[in-house]
């Protein structure tokens, strides 16, 4: 009763404040909503709407938002409808941290990796809009998850000279940003280029903790506080090109990377009591990553070729991605007392590569008013490698202990997808075939033996969208999507400490998950209303398995993971005065995880909101106040949950020079405490416990920031309308949400 009491309260708040809107005389255009009405000889200036709905995504258009000026991305991402961002600043996207971050339609692999630290690091105002795309078509549809963000950089058809703009900032974390975006003209071609900088200061990066755990079998229980910090930088960097061959040929091309170096270093000290608190044995260990470093390059080229027909073309891609990542990690134990193992510390080494090949062939035909048909074919061969050497410091010389592993997988694709759209009714419907090939290679001798697998995937998607009226629409639609496992997860080389053995799995295979969801859209002149209700099911996904031996707590992965989840999200913008802006973000979830070979099942009820007011003042100031957090328990894996949290700022702007080209900003972040706590509770299985944590980060800081824009910016990079997306894998180097 009380999930449907939830339910029902947030429909009926946000139909009664859809009811109180006022509306206008208003012209419908291809999803985009104008108003202008004349009253004796005064005109009546609408403001610009910041969201439009199409058939498969919402947008949000940056450019229209006061903030822009200052903030960075990942600011803008908190007012995108369906997208909510939890106190260590994870994305996370209807609900879950299952999606794909592209850039301009396509997969951007330098973001996938700390996504959020590249996003802070990128002006909003070289974004034109942030599309959260719900329904992918046939054409990614098996190589989406559940849903897809896209990042929108400015664009346009005329270019007059250089155009860019420049942002800093420095906060009492003693931790600056800077980043720029240049784009100019050269005869047919256009260029644009953004690069970032991002200081990570042991101030902004100090967090600690304490975790309790208890063996369930033994009674004993596991005390440990620890502290720790990693200091270090960021660079991101991309390079876009687009030439007009003739009116009928466009090739475009990008380069990119990303590129971080950090020095992981850490305290923590543990005891293991047993059931009446007696010691057992206890040890302080000091660890530290000197120059953990990872780089991420990519490069994709798309050649389009368009007929006379209006709306019919052809395109031809390809795309390379490169990610590379090597880390050596030394812990040093000290203080032991009676401690179960025989070594005071190990070295061990890590190096993971990722190296894959797309090629892709789309073609889009027009075939009579309002019927269009999409069909295409594209290959897949992504190669990962890992290495890793353990060596362990004991009285006697110990040997260093290597472990190697390759992994291959290939994906041959063809799909189609029709598009439907007449009056007040569109409509899309897709169908994708997929054939993967994975082969597990250890080139070590005595490894286990090699192994692969044949896999075929079906992928049907539909939706159906209609428009009631001019400011109202309905839009019903089922989405599939596969998730395969990345070399973090299949990597089955074990690491052990004295208190945890770790291991992935080689013998994974692909999940598949599906969704329905209903949407109802209101847009009016000061108001704009969303509200979705969805269910998501999925009976093989990937999941951690946590078990105990001997107070040792061993962790891997497995196909055991049975999901239900309904949920109901709802998304609000009113302006009820001219220069004042309110907006609200919720996302109510309804979480069952089963567990059925363990016997386990875990039910959780969070809801993550966002409410954010904008205010002109007088002398040309800009004021904002946002909260944002998570009320009820969510879940972190089929054994814990996290407890509710709370964060919130505060900013004041005011842009000067001629056109506002100039804007300084200041923000003073949860000023009223000093750190945030984040909590868990692990409730189930062999070990139940709890652990708090907090970060500097998340707790009291003040920021100012310049942003300086030059030129007259009319136009960007061209992009073809189709080009590659890959984003299918989960749990490993090319995973970036966390």
């Amino acid at each position: 009763m009380k999930n449907k009491t939830k339910i029902v309260f947030l429909l009926m708040t946000f139909s009664t404040f859809g009811a109180q809107a006022q509306t206008d005389s208003t012209t419908v255009k291809n999803d985009s909503v104008t108003w202008s009405q004349t009253l004796d000889g005064v005109t009546v200036k609408a403001q610009r709407q910041l969201i439009k709905q199409e058939i498969d995504r919402v947008g949000y258009d940056v450019q229209a938002d006061e903030d822009a000026r200052t903030e960075n991305v990942l600011d803008m991402l908190r007012k995108v409808p369906m997208v909510t961002i939890d106190g260590e600043d994870n994305i996370l996207v209807k609900g879950n941290s299952n999606y794909k971050i592209y850039k301009n339609g396509h997969l951007d692999p330098s973001m996938t990796k700390n996504t959020k630290e590249i996003l802070k690091a990128m002006p909003a105002n070289s974004v034109k809009r942030i599309e959260v795309i719900t329904d992918p078509g046939a054409r990614e549809d098996a190589e989406s998850v559940n849903a897809i963000l896209n990042i929108v950089m400015m664009d346009g058809s005329v270019m007059d000279g250089i155009t860019g703009s420049v942002t800093g900032a420095y906060s009492t974390l003693k931790a600056p940003r800077l980043s720029t975006y240049l784009t100019t003209q050269m005869g047919k071609a256009i260029v644009s280029v953004n690069y970032g900088y991002n200081h990570m200061s042991k101030h902004s990066t100090s967090s600690d903790g304490y975790i309790e755990r208890t063996f369930v079998e033994s009674g004993n229980t596991e005390k440990a506080t620890f502290d720790g910090k990693n200091p270090g930088y960021i660079h991101y960097a991309n390079i876009n090109a687009s030439y007009d061959i003739d009116t009928f040929n466009l090739l475009s091309a990008s380069f990119g990377g990303y590129f971080y170096k950090i020095d992981v270093q850490g305290n923590n000290s543990q005891a293991m009591l047993d059931a009446t608190g007696t010691p057992l044995y206890s040890f302080d260990n000091s660890y530290w990553l000197p120059s953990y470093n990872h780089h991420s390059w990519n490069g994709r080229m798309d050649y389009e070729h368009r007929t006379r027909r209006k709306g019919e073309l052809f395109t031809l891609s390809y795309m390379l991605a490169l990610t590379r990542q090597n880390s050596t990690q030394e812990n040093n134990y000290s203080n032991m007392q009676n401690v179960p193992f025989d070594y005071t510390g190990f070295l061990s080494s890590t190096r993971e590569h990722f190296t894959e090949h797309t090629f892709q062939a789309d073609y889009v035909r027009p075939l009579w008013t309002g019927h269009k048909l999409e069909v295409g074919t594209k290959y897949i061969d992504r190669r990962n490698s890992s290495a890793n050497t353990q060596t362990y410091y004991k009285v006697a010389e110990s040997p260093a202990i290597p472990y190697e592993f390759d992994h291959t997988t290939q994906i041959a694709a063809a799909y189609a997808d029709y598009m439907y759209n007449y009056g007040r009714w569109s409509a899309r419907a897709g169908l994708r075939y997929e054939y993967s090939y994975m082969k597990g290679h250890y080139p070590l001798e005595g490894a286990p033996s090699d192994f692969s697998k044949h896999l075929n995937d079906w992928v049907p998607q539909a939706s159906v969208k209609y428009q009631i009226d001019s400011h109202r629409s309905l839009k019903l639609g089922y989405t599939t999507s596969i998730n395969r496992p990345g070399i973090t997860y299949l990597n089955p080389a074990t690491i052990y400490t004295p208190n945890r053995v770790d291991f992935g799995n080689a013998h994974l295979v692909s999940s598949s998950n599906k969704s329905i969801s209903l949407t109802y859209m209101y847009v009016s002149q000061r108001l704009t209303l969303q509200i979705v209700p969805q269910y998501h099911f999925c009976n093989d996904a990937l999941g951690s398995v946590v078990y105990a031996q001997n107070d040792i707590r061993y962790g891997t992965y497995d196909n055991v993971i049975r999901q239900r989840r309904l949920q109901m999200e709802a998304y609000a913008q009113w302006k009820p005065f001219d220069g004042t802006t309110f907006v609200a973000n919720i996302n109510y979830r309804h979480a069952v995880q089963k567990n059925l070979d363990m016997n386990l099942e875990l039910t959780c009820d969070p809801t993550n909101y966002y409410f954010y007011i904008g205010q002109k003042l007088p002398w040309k100031l800009f004021a904002t106040a946002y909260t944002y957090g998570q009320m009820g328990h969510a879940q972190e894996s089929i054994y814990a949950y996290s407890h509710s949290w709370n964060r919130y700022a505060f900013s004041l702007q005011r842009s000067f020079l001629r056109e506002d080209r100039l804007t300084v900003r200041l923000m003073a972040n949860s000023p009223f405490h000093k750190k945030q706590h984040t909590k868990t509770r692990t409730v189930q299985g062999d070990i139940t416990g709890w652990g708090d944590n907090t970060n500097n980060a998340s707790g009291r800081f003040f920021q100012f920031s310049l942003s300086y824009r030059f030129g007259k910016l009319k136009a960007s990079v061209k992009k073809t309308e189709t080009t590659i997306e890959n984003s299918d894998v989960v749990g490993g180097i090319t995973k970036g949400n966390n």
